[in-house]
């Protein structure tokens, strides 16, 4: 399994002090709660995608890529990337490049988001959010498959002998994600491509999170792409601790109760009852997400949320500490334990270029003397081109 962590970028006044971080500071901050994730043994870093404040990460590639430089085995990924107002030529550039940047530590989460006024200040309707993502992405799949598109679908140009550049990285492109938290459209999307599914797991019970996974399980099978165990399936999470429980509760409180998503709602002992949300000693939180198993299955991804609600740098790096010491590293040892010999590991970008070339050479996309436009060959690479239907290799997903 992968453990990590994800933010939602958002800027909150700390409301034990009052002070409200800048843009600035929030950015730089991320930058160290990464890099310090990477130190105490975590997997993964995701952030999410924002265009409005209080949130500040509106160029998620900009600040992996950052990262990335900083790093060196950390898994960078997205949480969420909005395939609905984002052009799917754009992202198909932006993450490969980044794969190549990172050297293939990347993957995404795609999405739709949660604000609703994001679709007018891209241009997009929001009453059209659910095929729009249905679209954008079978386009985007399709622009890191194969080498040169012809397009037309409804909610963008046509495109002709287009090449998204760079290539993918060894000629595999970004593993994705879909991640919902209410629509079964996107479990059957994920499903059907036989990507992974991701379930942020923080505002509901987590029966309403099995329901979808339950369904992304079905037809994963349906679609042939394996047993339903053999799906690839992430959760979220969301967890404050402290070596006494009580002191957690007491600490956590005011953040709680003035948080921007469920403040001034449910108590904190009532959401607590009613959501993943954990807030103890690290045994209770070892006690409580290792038997997310008995709900979901064997999973992939366990992704925690500590950064929000106003909490300082210095609790959220705190908060690492005890992550990465008392409680991954016995996550770790329980749910190996008993986990079935066909499920799969989470996937790396190493591990599917083995599945895909095994000890060969992997692909070097090396273009050939051309125009430019792409419309005077098969393809504008010196390699030749993959047979229909195929990624490189290997039988494309639907």
């Amino acid at each position: 399994m992968q453990f990590g962590i994800f933010s939602v970028s958002d800027i909150t006044a700390d409301p034990t002090s009052g002070h409200t971080p800048s843009e600035a500071e929030k950015i730089r901050a991320a930058v160290t709660i990464a890099k310090h994730a990477e130190d105490v043994g975590l997997d993964v870093y995701a952030i999410g995608e924002h265009h409005n404040p209080p949130f500040w990460s509106s160029s998620p590639t900009t600040t992996l890529a950052y990262i990335a430089a900083q790093t060196e085995r950390l898994i960078l990924s997205t949480a969420t990337t909005l395939i609905t107002t984002n052009d799917p030529v754009k992202i198909a550039e932006d993450y490969a490049m980044l794969q190549h940047l990172s050297g293939g530590r990347v993957d995404l989460i795609m999405g739709r988001g949660n604000t609703g006024p994001v679709y007018p200040w891209f241009g997009k309707d929001i009453r059209q959010g659910l095929p729009l993502a249905i679209e954008n992405y079978a386009l985007l799949h399709k622009l890191w498959r194969e080498d040169v598109v012809d397009w037309e679908g409804k909610f963008r140009t046509p495109l002709q002998g287009f090449t998204s550049t760079p290539r993918p990285l060894d000629g595999v492109a970004p593993f994705v994600w879909h991640g919902s938290i209410r629509t079964p459209e996107i479990a059957e999307q994920a499903a059907y491509y036989g990507d992974g599914f991701f379930a942020n797991n923080i505002f509901w019970p987590k029966e309403h999170y099995q329901r979808l996974i339950d369904l992304y399980r079905q037809r994963f099978a349906h679609y042939g792409h394996g047993t339903p165990e053999q799906a690839i399936v992430g959760l979220g999470g969301q967890v404050f601790m402290s070596a006494n429980s009580q002191d957690a509760v007491r600490q956590f409180r005011p953040y709680f109760d003035n948080a921007p998503v469920y403040g001034h709602g449910p108590s904190l002992e009532d959401f607590s009852e009613m959501t993943p949300l954990t807030v103890g000693s690290p045994q209770q939180v070892i006690d409580r997400y290792a038997a997310m198993r008995e709900t979901f299955g064997d999973y992939q991804r366990q992704l925690f949320l500590i950064d929000h609600a106003g909490l300082p740098l210095k609790t959220v790096l705190e908060q690492l500490d005890i992550l990465g010491g008392e409680v991954v590293p016995v996550l770790r040892k329980e749910l190996a334990q008993g986990r079935g010999a066909a499920v799969p590991d989470a996937p790396t970008h190493d591990a599917r270029v083995r599945e895909v070339y095994g000890d060969g050479p992997a692909r070097e996309a090396r273009p050939r003397a051309n125009r430019g436009d792409n419309l005077s060959g098969p393809s504008p690479y010196q390699d030749a081109p993959a047979p229909a239907g195929s990624a490189f290799g290997v039988a494309a997903a639907r």
